[in-house]
């Protein structure tokens, strides 16, 4: 065939054509007879029966739960336009799923177009048919196809819908779409309006399939949450729940929205910042009147993957679309704008993807005419959803920011060190992980401890072989491991990812923590369960400490916030006098243990000018046995995370002019002592 469009060699065409006769038909064959009679013309809902896919996506689990939501999205449209305020969902043996409403009821009366139809029936036997697409009765709605409740109609063995109105109860009946019973009055009625709906899913169709109730009361309870002036009412024959959690009976009701959704969502895991929600009108659109409105919750996590639950009248849209980029637009330009406001250039950096680490929100958006991809309406396609949201939610961020300028340097130094994260990501390839188990190919210079079980064990990370050694003998080698450092280690702060990726020592210390770091930072692969900096009690020390602090802040941060981290506190000098002996930590501590002893007689003070100095014995009573020593936990709070990360830039960081002003600013703090 790929021959005779031009695919063939030079002369291939002319070959076929060399007797000069007109082109003869192939040969008759079984079956080939084609005219007017093969020419099938589907009525009513007989193309929904043949083929239910193009209308419902299948004939699985998720299709027979989207004649539900087809049908309760209706009534959800009546509470949206404010003409219902309940909503029942009952399930009963038999897979028999009843709704109900008090809205205004779906009109009986006779159709202008088809008046020997009432409009109860066009709506329930004809495609695209209902009362949403001029905008006159809805607003909003979950969708202008047309074909929600007539597919069900379809697809359903029976399907019977009550209709309360102007005082009087209509009813009629279905079988797979074609009506079984006339239109009926059924006589005055007091003290209800509204549609009733009940129907049975078509074994034809979707085989032994059945209703879940936990996946019904799921739904149930996501549309209270999306609007928060509807009741609904669940309920279900306890004999199909199976020992399940969901309850037989319940009403849904939630005054807070989608604040207390994502609430009930996230429980107590850390946040970066207070959940932030709120709801605005959408902008005019070119008609004059307003395009909808959004509603909104978002929360930053410590630690988690990104979740973004959208809908759009209700509907849920799990590929989400113009209304989640509208979304996403608004929080990155607002937040490099706060950062632009506070001279924070590293915040110029900040990525879509980088804001989107931890967020956990949820988005609804009312808007009329909505445009969706397929009639499963999984995906938002208008695509002036993205400019409308945008503007609507840019405004109310911007204000929150504003607000408390604290929470808002503390969600704009999360997303930078993320930023941070993912460009050292590109630049460098980190250190490989170890097994823990296998201890393959551990740092030289490391003697490790025999115990596996990370939670008994602890590292010591120590300044140079001299202390190395004195720690190796003073330690617990089931328990304890020494990795002594050579020097002051790189400055990751300061130091270009070239640096970064070329230092020998900070190699040696990831590869013995075996939990990689960055993204890579997997706390059931450390293979320590504390990790505690034991350096001189000097200046030296101390710097030697800072820059191990910094180190682990940038690069290994989860670490800190696990609680891993610790300082050593071994002593400055030794006092003794005849044959009692006492540590000090500092001058100040040495001036106070002075007056322990008996005073007339010598006190013989000796100052430590290392770690390797001091006897394994000493140095094990003082600074690594449990039952004795004193530790400092290192601890980085969510509350404090801005001010943290000042900090550390202005200590650490490449712009010396920052330190200088640190340093003139509390210079005065500074005490003169004699040393």
């Amino acid at each position: 065939m790929n021959d005779l469009f031009g695919s063939s060699p030079k002369g291939a065409k002319a070959a076929l054509r060399t007797d000069k006769t007109p082109d003869a038909a192939p040969p008759a064959r079984e079956g080939d007879a084609y005219s007017a009679k093969d020419i099938e013309v589907l009525e009513g809902l007989e193309p929904v029966r043949r083929r239910p896919g193009m209308y419902i996506g299948g004939t699985d689990e998720n299709a027979l739960h989207h004649l539900a939501a087809e049908i309760i999205d209706n009534s959800m449209d009546e509470a949206v336009a404010g003409h219902a305020s309940f909503i029942e969902v009952s399930l009963a043996p038999g897979n028999l799923l009843t709704v109900r409403d008090n809205g205004r009821g779906i009109p009986v009366d006779a159709h202008p177009k088809f008046k020997h139809l009432s409009a109860l029936e066009v709506i329930l036997t004809t495609l695209h048919s209902g009362g949403k697409f001029s905008g006159k009765a809805y607003d909003t709605s979950g969708g202008l196809h047309g074909v929600g409740s007539s597919v069900v109609n379809a697809l359903s063995e029976t399907f019977d819908v009550e209709v309360a109105r102007d005082r009087i109860l209509w009813k009629q009946s279905y079988a797979r779409g074609v009506p079984t019973t006339k239109l009926l009055n059924a006589g005055p009625i007091q003290n209800r309006r509204g549609t009733t709906t009940a129907f049975k899913p078509d074994p034809q169709i979707f085989g032994a399939l059945h209703f879940l109730p936990a996946r019904l009361y799921r739904f149930c309870r996501s549309k209270a949450y999306l609007f928060r002036g509807v009741k609904i009412r669940w309920s279900c024959d306890p004999s199909l729940l199976k020992g399940e959690e969901t309850p037989a009976e319940a009403e849904l009701h939630f005054p807070g929205g989608l604040k207390d959704s994502l609430e009930d969502d996230i429980g107590p895991a850390a946040r970066v910042i207070p959940l932030w929600a709120g709801e605005a009108d959408l902008p005019m659109a070119s008609d004059g009147r307003i395009a909808g409105r959004v509603e909104w919750a978002a929360v930053w996590l410590e630690s988690g993957e990104s979740v973004l639950h959208s809908y759009c009248n209700t509907v849920p849209t799990a590929q989400g679309g113009t209304h989640e980029a509208g979304f996403r637009n608004a929080l990155l330009k607002g937040l490099r704008a706060w950062g632009e406001q506070r001279s924070n250039r590293r915040a110029a950096q900040i990525t879509a993807e980088d804001l989107a680490g931890s967020l956990a929100a949820k988005l609804s958006a009312f808007i009329r005419e909505p445009q969706f991809q397929g009639q499963t309406k999984e995906k938002l396609t208008s695509p002036e959803a993205t400019r409308f949201v945008e503007t609507a939610i840019r405004d109310r961020f911007d204000h929150f920011l504003g607000a408390d300028p604290t929470v808002a340097d503390n969600l704009l130094s999360f997303v930078i060190e993320r930023a941070e994260e993912r460009i050292r990501r590109k630049e460098l390839k980190d250190t490989p992980r170890k097994s823990a188990t296998r201890r393959l190919r551990l740092p030289g210079k490391l003697a490790d401890c025999s115990v596996e079980d990370a939670s008994l064990t602890e590292l010591f990370l120590v300044e140079g072989d001299s202390a190395g050694g004195s720690a190796k003998q003073a330690r617990n080698r089931a328990t304890q491991a020494i990795l002594p450092l050579r020097g002051k280690i790189l400055n990751v702060a300061s130091a270009s990812s070239e640096k970064l990726r070329q230092n020998q020592e900070l190699k040696d210390l990831i590869e013995a923590l075996g939990c990689g770091a960055g993204e890579r930072f997997d706390r059931a692969r450390l293979r320590y369960g504390r990790i505690i900096i034991m350096t001189d009690a000097d200046v030296d020390g101390a710097h030697i400490a800072s820059l191990l602090m910094t180190f682990f802040y940038r690069e290994m941060p989860d670490l800190i916030r696990q609680g891993h981290l610790y300082l050593a506190q071994p002593p400055l000098y030794r006092l003794v006098q005849g044959a009692k002996s006492v540590y000090a930590m500092d001058d100040a501590d040495r001036e106070k243990k002075t007056k322990l002893f008996k005073s007339g007689s010598k006190i013989e003070v000796s100052r430590f000018k290392g770690l390797g100095e001091m006897p394994p014995a000493a140095l094990k009573e003082t600074t690594m046995d449990p039952t004795k020593r004193t530790l400092l936990r290192i601890m980085a709070l969510p509350e404090e995370r801005a001010r943290t990360n000042d900090l550390v830039e202005s200590l650490m960081g490449r712009r010396p002019e920052l330190r200088f002003a640190f340093i003139q600013e509390h210079a005065a703090d500074v005490i003169d002592v004699d040393v």
